[in-house]
């Protein structure tokens, strides 16, 4: 499989709540930057993605532009969803948001993937002003808690 099959492999099994093959597609010592108050680890990752599918089964990234060049693989993900669930996300100091019905619709930001010897090992999804986590809660109408 190339770089490129394994993270649209890894979107796609997000999209469809198949959090056993996405486990299995990530490197242990996986790094995820960017969209969340500082860098998290496979575990933190995997909770966070359960916790916005949970919140979100509609959940969409939208990839469009994706490119290969070696062991990584960019991409504009402009993600959506319709928050239908709890959300409950694993990081300290963040309230559960009850199901709200409210449409989340983040901007286009770009992400990097890197793959090695068949798992993704980090991946650096840099947001704009309106994305990420605090996209998702403005949109979702609940405060950021502040930051330690």
């Amino acid at each position: 499989m190339s770089a490129i099959d394994i993270v649209k492999a890894g979107l796609a099994a997000v999209e469809a709540g198949d959090f056993k093959k996405l486990e299995g597609m990530i490197a242990d010592d996986m790094v995820f930057a960017g969209p969340v108050p500082e860098p998290v680890g496979k575990r933190e990752f995997m909770g966070l993605q359960i916790a916005l599918h949970t919140a979100m089964p509609d959940w969409k990234f939208n990839a469009t532009e994706m490119k290969e060049n070696g062991d990584q693989v960019t991409m504009m993900l402009q993600i959506t969803g319709t928050q239908t669930g709890e959300l409950s996300l694993p990081m300290p100091g963040f309230p559960k948001v009850p199901p709200s019905g409210k449409k989340v619709s983040l901007p286009n930001d770009p992400s990097t993937f890197t793959v090695k010897n068949g798992k993704v090992t980090r991946i650096d999804a840099p947001v704009s002003a309106n994305g990420g986590v605090p996209g998702i809660l403005m949109q979702l109408g609940v405060p950021m808690p502040p930051m330690p």
